[in-house]
C-alpha cells in the first residue's frame, strides 16, 4: 500500500472483496453506508448495518463477504499512525489511537446518527483534498492531517457514546463459523483438513464446509492457506535471517517448494523479493 494516507469516499465497486488481507503499516477506518455486507475480521463476523464503523489495526486480517449483484457502498481511510503521531503528540492526542492499539479491531454501531453524518462530510472533504492536491503540497498535507484529526476525534466520541459493540447473542451459524475460524487461527501451522477440523469441533464435515462458506465467503482450505500466508509474510519481515524452509515449516506449509509456489501465485513476487522490498522500506523509514 503506497503512501501514509489513502481515502476512498462512498466507493461502490467491489475492488476490495478479493481476498483475506491486512494492511500491516496502516490503521483502517471503515464506514458502511448501504447495501449488504457480512464482514470477517480475524475470527469475528459482523453483519453490517448502515451507519456502522469498523476500526482495524494493521494486523487485523479482514475480508468483506458481499452477496453477488448486491449494493455495497462504503468509505475507507487507511493511514499510517506514524504519519499522525507527531501532530497527536504535540496536542496530547495520542489517546485517539488507543482503540486501534488495544482492541485491534472493533465495531461502533451509530444507526446513522447526526455525528455519523458529520463524519461523512469530513471524510468527503478529506478525499477531495487528497485527490486534488496530494501529499506533495505541504499546505494540503497539513489540511489533511487536520481533517484526519477531526475524523479520529469524531470516531472516539462515537465510541464513547455508543460504546464498542461486542455481540453476545450471535446466530448459531455465525457462532459456528467463528469457532471454526478461531480453531484454524490457532492451528494453521499443523496439518489441517476438513475432517480434522470437524472432528476437533464435533461438527459434521458437510456442515463445517457449508456454514463456513455461507458465513465468510471462504472455503475452509482457502482460509487455512490465507492464514498460513499472512504468518509467512509476518515472519519474512520480523525475522529477516530466518531461512525460507523454516518459515515454510512454522507457517504450516508442507514443503518449501509448495510455500514458494503459493507465495508467488498470491503475492506476485517471490518470498525473497517480498522480504527484500519490506526491509528496504523499513530502512528508509528509520
Amino acid at each position: 500500500m503506497d503512501g501514509p494516507l489513502i481515502v476512498n469516499y462512498r466507493a461502490h465497486a467491489i475492488w476490495d472483496n478479493l481476498d483475506y488481507h491486512s494492511h500491516r503499516e496502516h490503521y483502517e477506518i471503515y464506514l458502511f453506508h448501504s447495501g449488504s455486507c457480512r464482514y470477517l475480521i480475524h475470527n469475528q463476523i459482523y453483519d453490517l448495518e448502515p451507519g456502522d464503523i469498523l476500526l482495524m489495526d494493521g494486523l487485523a486480517l479482514h475480508k468483506p463477504n458481499v452477496p453477488p449483484h448486491s449494493e455495497y457502498v462504503r468509505s475507507t481511510i487507511h493511514f499510517s499512525p506514524q504519519w499522525m503521531k507527531g501532530l497527536l503528540g504535540e496536542i496530547g492526542g495520542n489517546y485517539l489511537l488507543e482503540v486501534f492499539e488495544k482492541l485491534h479491531h472493533c465495531l461502533i454501531r451509530t444507526k446513522g446518527n447526526e455525528e455519523f453524518n458529520h463524519l461523512e462530510k469530513v471524510v468527503s472533504r478529506l478525499e477531495e483534498i487528497k485527490r486534488k492536491e496530494g501529499l506533495a503540497d505541504k499546505n494540503a498535507e497539513l489540511e489533511m492531517k487536520a481533517l484526519l484529526l477531526q475524523v479520529l476525534s469524531i470516531v472516539h466520541r462515537l465510541g464513547q457514546l455508543e460504546s464498542i459493540k461486542v455481540t453476545d447473542d450471535k446466530a448459531e451459524k455465525a457462532e459456528h463459523a467463528e469457532n471454526i475460524a478461531e480453531y484454524i487461527q490457532s492451528n494453521y501451522m499443523r496439518k489441517l483438513s476438513i475432517d480434522s477440523i470437524s472432528e476437533a469441533l464435533n461438527i459434521s464435515k458437510s456442515y463445517v464446509s457449508h456454514v463456513f462458506k455461507e458465513m465468510t465467503g471462504f472455503t475452509i482450505m482457502e482460509y487455512v492457506m490465507g492464514s498460513r500466508l499472512m504468518q509467512a509474510k509476518y515472519l519474512l519481515e520480523a525475522e529477516p535471517d530466518k531461512a525460507l524452509k523454516d518459515i515454510a515449516n512454522e507457517s504450516g506449509f508442507e514443503s518449501v517448494s509448495h510455500f514458494s509456489r503459493y507465495f508467488k501465485s498470491k503475492v506476485g513476487v517471490t518470498a525473497k523479493e517480498y522480504r527484500r522490498e519490506r526491509l528496504k522500506i523499513y530502512s528508509e523509514e528509520s
